[in-house]
């Protein structure tokens, strides 16, 4: 079969690999009928992420047809079902998927013991993620083999495009829970850094949910208008003051709630000398991470406030002002997306109408045209935002 394949930093092809087999009893293979490149995938193209080898597939926003179940299946899934398949792997039995706590499953990362060093205990499974998640081939692919597939499958009725339905494998239940996570309440000014996918859901949700106002920075102008179509507030970071403009849009009482939707790799900006710094520090090997927007957030959220985090951390970041966090009596909410958690929820608003997550697709390409258009991605060229590949 094709698959996009990791050789290095920046460096993905489209090569021919061996077609997944059944290899659990718990397994099922499904024939993928669309994914995309998510805003994650970059940190692997980027190698900031440790733990990927060459041959590795990418990719964990995937959906398509079952071909083939193995004999413990159970019943859960047959041949010729239409499935999302949530980036998280879940046993679905384990303690901590019983509290609903799925992207920390204690059973699914087969590489458990490169989690523990790195983190101090095991994280679930995920598709395509490196091998301190378990090594597992990713979907940007002809075919995926889907462990535990009794419980890491969402079925979805037919009817509906691929295109509305393939973001509960990730963005979009990604920018719900960033959302849920902000216990938002009809008064609160929710305000979201990164326009990219997530923050887009980030935004929509938010609005659902009931926040009295959104605002939303990005320094992108597609990205900006796009924040606006989905009712938000706009800020553009290259051109306005964040501080200046949250302390105007809030009679100074500064956002209740901020989500970063940005993560690990915060712009780099000359007028922002943190972000210099950070960018120096990783390229001696310093500092994983840059984290301009966790301490602006910080800086900027309203005494009793919450911080929500979806965007990826690494491993270490410098110069968070803990003082400013800790004194504010702020509270940070964190973690991969419990995707099953939420995907009824969400699927029932897309059947009903309430949201059409294909919004974000700016692009749709063949699965070979994928490594060019990681590259595109990356540099935001065309307008980028969201690339669907078709096998």
């Amino acid at each position: 079969m094709k698959a996009l394949v990791w050789h290095g930093k920046e460096d993905i092809r489209c090569d021919t690999v061996t077609d997944p087999e059944i290899q659990e009893p718990r397994d099922a293979i499904i024939k993928v009928t669309s994914c995309a490149i998510c805003g994650s995938d970059l940190h692997l193209f980027h190698n900031f992420i440790p733990g990927m080898l060459p041959g590795d597939i990418m990719g964990h926003e995937t959906m398509g047809e079952v071909v083939e179940v193995g004999s413990g299946v159970d019943g859960k899934l047959k041949k010729g079902d239409r499935v999302v398949i949530p980036f998280t792997i879940i046993c679905g039995e384990c303690d901590q998927c019983k509290r609903g706590n799925f992207s920390v499953c204690e059973t699914t990362n087969r590489k458990r013991y490169l989690a523990e060093r790195v983190f101090g205990h095991t994280t679930g499974g995920l598709f395509g993620y490196t091998h301190l998640t378990g090594g597992y081939p990713g979907g940007q692919a002809e075919y995926l083999r889907v462990p535990y597939a009794d419980t890491t499958h969402i079925k979805v009725p037919p009817g509906i495009p691929d295109e509305q339905l393939l973001f509960l494998s990730d963005v979009f239940p990604t920018g719900w829970q960033a959302a849920v996570q902000c216990d938002i309440e009809p008064t609160d000014t929710v305000a979201i850094w990164g326009c990219g996918p997530v923050g887009q859901m980030a935004i929509r949700s938010a609005i659902l949910l009931g926040a009295n106002q959104v605002i939303a920075i990005d320094c992108l102008p597609e990205r900006l208008s796009m924040a606006e179509a989905g009712g938000a507030t706009t800020i553009n970071f290259e051109s306005e003051s964040v501080v200046e403009r949250l302390n105007e849009l809030t009679d100074g009482r500064g956002p209740d709630k901020c989500i970063d939707c940005a993560g690990m790799e915060s712009h780099v900006m000359a007028s922002q000398p943190d972000t210099l710094l950070d960018r120096a520090k990783q390229m001696v090997m310093l500092e994983s991470d840059r984290p301009h927007v966790l301490r602006e957030m910080i800086y900027v959220c309203r005494p009793g406030g919450i911080i929500s985090v979806p965007g990826v951390y690494s491993g270490f970041s410098d110069k968070l002002p803990m003082g400013a966090f800790m004194n504010k009596g702020l509270t940070m909410r964190t973690g991969q997306t419990h995707v099953n958690r939420w995907t009824d929820d969400l699927l029932r608003r897309i059947e009903e109408g309430e949201i059409d997550p294909s919004f974000v697709i700016t692009h749709t390409v063949p699965l070979s045209d994928g490594p060019e258009m990681y590259q595109v991605f990356r540099d935001k060229r065309d307008s980028c935002i969201k690339v669907v590949l078709k096998p």
